[in-house]
């Protein structure tokens, strides 16, 4: 079955560009456009995409807010990938922490976008550690002295900070040593103590909490 994908954005060449790179994958397809965010709610509930490829800036509802929209009326929203003109700006950690699974680049290389549309799909999460290094050192205040911990295990513990590394459960379950049904347990575990919605959130919650710091 063909992933579905709704591409949000006020810029049209933008638009035609991303619909360009989707539809000529055998596993991926168009089923909208949007040049607002504010019709975001309606098309999704119309077309039911699995993905929509997010803009930020937007003339009357932007993507934080139509994201934070998404998360909150939907019990099985779409992932949400931002595609930003700049990984730096702070718009995009708070499209995060509204709910986006992770950003893209406009200026990627199009196997890049194809690739985290299907990373996000298949469960698992778009996350680069470096972005997300200096967007949280922009955003996050200084931690307080007494850091959250969540009740996590010690290998719970491990297992995020991995996380927050980028690490795939496989690359987690090499690193430690453990089967990847061990580790799909325990990044379950985290996600609930968190009350994470998937593994981007727990991330941001780990750094806003100052359980993981920008700069460890």
């Amino acid at each position: 079955m063909s992933t579905k994908v709704l591409i949000v954005d006020d810029d049209e060449l933008i638009r035609a560009g991303l619909r360009t790179i989707v539809d000529t994958q055998p596993d991926l397809s168009v089923v909208g456009e949007a040049g607002d965010g504010v019709e975001v709610p309606g098309l999704v509930a119309r077309l039911r995409p699995d993905v929509v490829l997010m803009d930020i800036r937007m003339p009357s509802v932007d993507g934080i807010r139509a994201t934070e929209h998404l998360m909150s009326v939907s019990a099985d929203p779409p992932k949400v990938i931002v595609v930003t003109t700049f990984e730096n700006d702070d718009y995009v950690y708070q499209a995060l922490r509204a709910g986006a699974s992770g950003f893209v680049l406009k200026r990627s290389r199009p196997e890049k976008i194809v690739h985290a549309i299907r990373t996000v799909v298949s469960g698992e999460y778009l996350l680069y550690p470096a972005g997300i290094q200096r967007l949280a050192a922009r955003a996050v205040p200084q931690p307080p002295a007494e850091r959250a911990h969540f009740g996590l295990t010690d290998r719970e513990a491990e297992v995020l900070k991995l996380m927050a590394n980028g690490l795939s459960n496989t690359e987690i379950a090499d690193q430690l040593f453990l089967g990847v049904q061990t580790v799909k347990t325990h990044v379950g575990r985290v996600l609930s103590k968190l009350d994470a919605r998937d593994r981007t959130q727990a991330v941001i919650v780990a750094y806003e909490s100052g359980f993981i710091t920008p700069h460890s």
